[in-house]
C-alpha cells in the first residue's frame, strides 16, 4: 500500500466503500481495460492534499483492491491494475477492472464515463516537387525554415540511426521541450539528438489485451520493427537525403515536408495493432512534452466523438494549440467509410503523384495491358499462363499458402486475384511453388488502382479491365501465354487521381461536416525504412533497404502534418483551426491536365467528389497566404455538439469539466467550418437550411471580396451579403448562406457545388455537399 495522509486515505476509502455497498450483484472474474474519464474539478475538490491527480487515482485503485478482497466473497477477482493516468488529453485514467470494480468507480463523485479499450489499426523523393515546394523559395525559404517546430508522430516507433534523422548543423533542442528519450530494448537516451528530440513507447494497454510483447520479433521500446513509423516520420520531417531510391527506382533527393523540424516519436503500435489506451497515453504525454503538431496514421471504426479516444485526445491537444492530423482510412471506395471525423481533426485522404512504375503485359493473342510494379529484375520471356484449376487446388485463384501445385506452375506465370492474403505474399507462394512470374488482378471494386509492390519475383498488378480480359483469355485458349516487361520510373502521368482505397464520406457520425477534409500524396510514396525490415515483409525476402515505397492514407497524413509544421513556422499566432482553414480553402480540384480530379475507383473516367477529396488537393504555397481564414475556438466545437444533441455529460468528456449547453437554440450550420455539408430528406421541397460563417482577413488590409457560386443540383443558394469589404488585417466579417431545397432532381443521393470568395490575388473556396436522405 502506498503512503498517503491518513485523512486523505480515509476520505477515499469511505467513498469507495459507499460505492461497493451500492452494488448488489456478485463479482465477475472477467476483466477488461477501460479508459475512465473523470471531472478534474471534482477530483481536486475532493482532496486538495492529493490534487496532482496521479496520487489520487493510485489511492482509488488501492482502495478498490482492498474492498475487492473484503467484499467479493468466494468469487475473488484479481486486483484492479492502473495502467495510465491522463492529465492533458483528458482527465482520468485507464485500468484493468472487473465489472464490479467498474460499477464501484461509477458511484464515485467526479466519474463521467468509461469506454472499453480497443485495438486499432495502422491505416519522398518527388512529393515536395509535386506539391510545389522549392529550395530557397516560399515555405522552403531560409527565414521561414529557421524554426523549432516539433512534430509528434504516434506510430510504430522509429529507426533512430537512419540518415533521415541525423542532426548535422542543427541548433540546440528548444528549451521549451519537456520530453525525453526513454530507454528500452535496443534503445537508449543516446539514440536521440537535435533532430530526433524525444522517443517513448506505450504498451500497457496492448499487453493487457494481447500478452507480453515478444522481444525476439519486436522491440519493447521506441525502436521500429515494422517500418511504418520510420516511413511516416521521415515523410513529415525527415532530412533531405540525396540519391535515395528503392532498387534504383524513384531516384532523387528524399526529404520530409518540413525537413528542418524536430521529431518526437511515440510508439503505440505492435504486432497485432494499437490499443486506444496506449494511443491516448501517448497523446497525453505529447501535449505535456510540448509538440506543435500531432500526426496519427491510424484509426478504428467510426463512433460518436465522446466515445472515440482519438477524438477526445485530439480535442485536448487543440485546447493547447496543437494541430492534429489523422489518416482518413483505407476502406474505400465504399461510401461512408471515412474515420477520424471529428471536426477539430484534419482528416486526410490519399491520391496519386504524377510518378509511376509501369509494366507492360503482352498476351499470346497480342493483347497488351499496362500494370505497375517495383520488381527490379529483367523482363520475362513469353511463358505459359496458368490460373485457378490449371495452377492448383482450392484457393489457387488467390494464390494462398499451399494452394498451388508445383508441377502445374513451375516455370510459368501464375494469375492471382486480389483478396484473402497480402499482395506480396501471393508472389512468395508463387515463387516457392516454382512459378516464374505473377499477374496480380484487381476486382471490379478495386477498379484501375495500380499498387506498385517490390515483388520477390517478376510480378505486376493489373486493373479490373485487364483482369476481365486475361481471365477470359486463359479460359478460352488451350495454351495461354504472357510476358511481362518492367519499365522503371516514369514521370508526367495524370495527377492527382484519387486512390480507390482511400476512405470516403459522408461521415456516419458527423454528416454535418464534409469528411475527409483534404487529400495529399499517398500512393507509392518513397521514405525512410529500417535496414532490418525487408521491403515486402514476407519471410523469404532477405533483401534489405534504407528507403521503401508504400501506399495508404498513412502516407498522405504525414505529408499534411509536415506542411502544417511549415505553416506553424510562418504563422506562429495561428490557431489549429486557422491553419486547417488555410490548407482547405486554398486546395485545388483540377489535375495537371486542367481537368477535374478523377477517381481510380471509377477507372479514371469519372470526376471525384468532395466525399473523396474533401476541399481538394493540398496546395502548401497558396495555404501560406490564404487571404481569409475561418477560425474556430474550443467553445465553438462544444456548442456545435449541443446542436447535434450530445448530452451535457457526453460533452463534459471533451470539456474535461461539467458542461451545460446554452439555452439559446443552436444549429449545426453555426459551426464556422471551411466547408458546407447540407442534409435534406429526399422529399424536401422549399425547405431552407441556413448556415452562418465568419471570415478573418489575413491577406491585405484594403480588400474587396465578391462571392462566386456553383449551386448543387436540386438546391438554390442565397448569400447575404454578396460582397465583403475589409479595411484592415484581422478584421472579421460574417455572412449567411441559405440553402433552399427544390427537391431531389435525380436518382443520385448526393449533389455538389462550391462557394468562393474571390479578390484578384485570392480565391477562398469552400466545397458544398448536399445529401438527400430517404425518409
Amino acid at each position: 500500500m502506498r503512503r498517503y495522509s491518513n485523512t486523505a486515505m480515509y476520505g477515499i476509502s469511505f467513498l469507495v466503500w459507499l460505492a461497493f455497498m451500492s452494488i448488489t450483484s456478485y463479482a465477475t472474474v472477467e476483466r477488461h481495460i477501460y479508459v475512465v474519464h473523470m471531472d478534474k474539478n471534482v477530483v481536486t475538490a475532493l482532496d486538495q492534499s492529493l490534487a496532482d491527480g496521479r496520487r489520487w487515482y493510485n489511492a482509488v485503485i488501492d482502495s478498490i483492491s482492498e474492498y475487492s478482497s473484503q467484499n467479493d466473497g468466494e468469487q475473488v477477482t484479481e486486483f484492479p491494475q492502473l495502467l495510465y493516468v491522463y492529465q492533458n488529453a483528458i482527465s482520468g485514467f485507464s485500468a484493468k477492472l472487473s465489472t464490479t470494480q467498474l460499477e464501484a468507480l461509477k458511484n464515485i463523485d467526479g466519474f463521467l464515463h468509461a469506454t472499453v479499450d480497443e485495438i486499432l489499426n495502422l491505416h519522398t523523393t518527388h512529393s515536395p516537387q509535386f506539391l510545389g515546394l522549392q529550395n530557397g523559395k516560399g515555405l522552403w525559404k531560409a527565414p521561414n525554415f529557421a524554426n523549432d517546430v516539433i512534430v509528434g508522430v504516434v506510430d510504430t516507433g522509429i529507426w533512430p540511426e537512419h540518415v533521415s534523422f541525423q542532426d548535422t548543423g542543427m541548433s540546440p533542442v528548444p528549451v521549451r521541450w519537456k520530453g525525453t528519450c526513454e530507454s528500452g530494448t535496443k534503445f537508449s537516451s543516446s539514440n536521440c539528438n537535435k533532430k530526433l528530440i524525444g522517443a517513448r513507447a506505450y504498451f500497457k494497454g496492448y499487453e493487457g489485451a494481447a500478452g507480453r510483447i515478444n522481444e525476439t520479433t519486436d522491440y519493447r521500446s521506441a525502436r521500429d520493427s515494422a517500418g511504418h513509423g520510420t516511413h511516416t516520420a521521415s515523410t513529415a520531417a525527415g532530412n533531405i537525403v540525396p540519391g535515395a531510391s528503392l532498387f534504383g527506382m524513384a531516384k532523387g533527393s528524399a526529404g520530409g515536408m518540413s525537413y528542418t523540424a524536430r521529431i518526437a516519436v511515440y510508439k503505440v503500435c505492435w504486432q497485432f495493432g494499437c490499443a486506444s489506451s496506449d494511443i491516448l497515453a501517448a497523446m497525453d504525454q505529447a501535449i505535456a512534452d510540448g509538440v506543435d503538431i500531432l500526426s496519427l496514421s491510424l484509426g478504428g471504426s467510426s463512433k460518436p466523438y465522446h466515445s472515440d479516444n482519438i477524438a477526445v485526445g485530439a480535442f485536448g491537444a487543440i485546447q493547447k494549440g496543437i494541430f492534429v492530423t489523422c489518416s482518413a482510412g483505407n476502406s474505400g471506395p465504399s461510401e461512408s467509410t471515412v474515420t477520424n471525423t471529428a471536426p477539430w481533426i484534419m482528416t486526410v485522404a490519399a491520391s496519386y503523384l504524377d510518378r509511376s512504375f509501369p509494366t507492360t503485359v503482352k498476351l499470346g493473342n497480342g493483347q497488351v495491358f499496362k500494370g505497375a510494379s517495383l520488381y527490379s529484375g529483367k523482363r520475362t520471356k513469353m511463358l505459359p499462363l496458368v490460373y485457378g484449376k490449371t495452377a492448383g487446388g482450392q484457393g489457387a485463384e488467390f494464390c494462398t499458402n499451399g494452394s498451388l501445385t508445383q508441377n502445374l506452375v513451375k516455370g510459368k506465370i501464375v494469375v492471382c486475384e486480389r483478396g484473402i492474403n497480402g499482395r506480396t505474399e501471393k508472389g512468395e507462394h508463387v515463387k516457392m511453388a516454382g512459378g516464374a512470374g505473377m499477374l496480380l488482378l484487381n476486382t471490379d471494386d478495386e477498379g484501375e488502382e495500380l499498387f506498385a509492390d517490390p515483388h520477390i519475383l517478376p510480378g505486376t498488378s493489373l486493373g479490373a479491365m485487364a483482369a476481365r480480359a486475361i481471365k477470359s483469355y486463359v479460359s478460352l485458349k488451350k495454351k495461354p501465354k504472357a510476358k511481362i516487361t518492367f519499365e522503371g520510373t516514369v514521370y508526367g502521368n495524370l495527377a492527382p487521381v484519387m486512390a480507390a482505397f482511400s476512405s470516403r464520406g459522408p461521415s456516419v457520425v458527423g454528416p454535418e461536416v464534409i469528411k475527409p477534409d483534404i487529400t495529399a500524396p499517398g500512393m507509392n510514396i518513397l521514405a525512410a525504412w529500417p535496414p532490418t525490415v525487408s521491403p515486402t515483409m514476407v519471410k523469404s525476402d532477405t533483401r534489405r533497404i534504407v528507403f521503401n515505397i508504400i501506399s495508404g492514407t498513412s502516407m498522405s497524413c504525414p505529408h499534411v502534418s509536415g506542411l502544417a509544421a511549415l505553416l506553424k513556422s510562418m504563422h506562429k499566432d495561428w490557431s489549429p483551426a486557422a491553419m486547417k482553414s488555410a490548407l482547405m480553402t486554398t486546395a485545388y480540384i483540377q489535375n495537371n491536365k486542367k481537368e477535374l480530379i478523377t477517381d481510380a475507383a471509377a477507372g479514371m473516367s469519372n470526376s471525384a467528389t468532395p466525399f473523396a477529396f474533401g476541399s481538394g488537393h493540398v496546395n502548401p504555397e497558396r495555404a501560406s497566404d490564404p487571404g481569409l481564414i475561418y477560425d474556430i475556438n474550443t467553445d465553438d466545437y462544444l456548442n456545435n455538439l449541443c446542436s447535434l444533441n450530445y448530452t451535457s455529460s457526453q460533452i463534459s468528456l471533451l470539456a474535461r469539466k461539467s458542461f451545460s449547453c446554452p439555452r439559446v437554440a443552436l444549429q449545426p450550420g453555426d459551426l464556422n467550418y471551411p466547408s458546407f455539408a447540407i442534409n435534406f430528406n429526399s422529399s424536401s421541397n422549399n425547405v431552407t437550411v441556413v448556415h452562418t460563417r465568419t471570415v478573418t482577413n489575413v491577406g491585405t488590409p484594403h480588400t474587396r471580396y465578391k462571392v462566386e457560386m456553383s449551386e448543387p443540383d436540386g438546391v438554390t443558394v442565397v448569400i447575404e451579403p454578396k460582397v465583403l469589404n475589409f479595411q484592415k488585417i484581422n478584421q472579421k466579417m460574417s455572412y449567411r448562406v441559405s440553402f433552399v431545397a427544390l427537391g431531389q432532381s435525380s436518382s443520385t443521393t448526393h449533389s455538389f457545388g462550391s462557394l468562393t470568395w474571390a479578390s484578384g490575388k485570392y480565391s477562398v473556396r469552400s466545397p458544398i455537399a448536399v445529401t438527400w436522405r430517404k425518409v
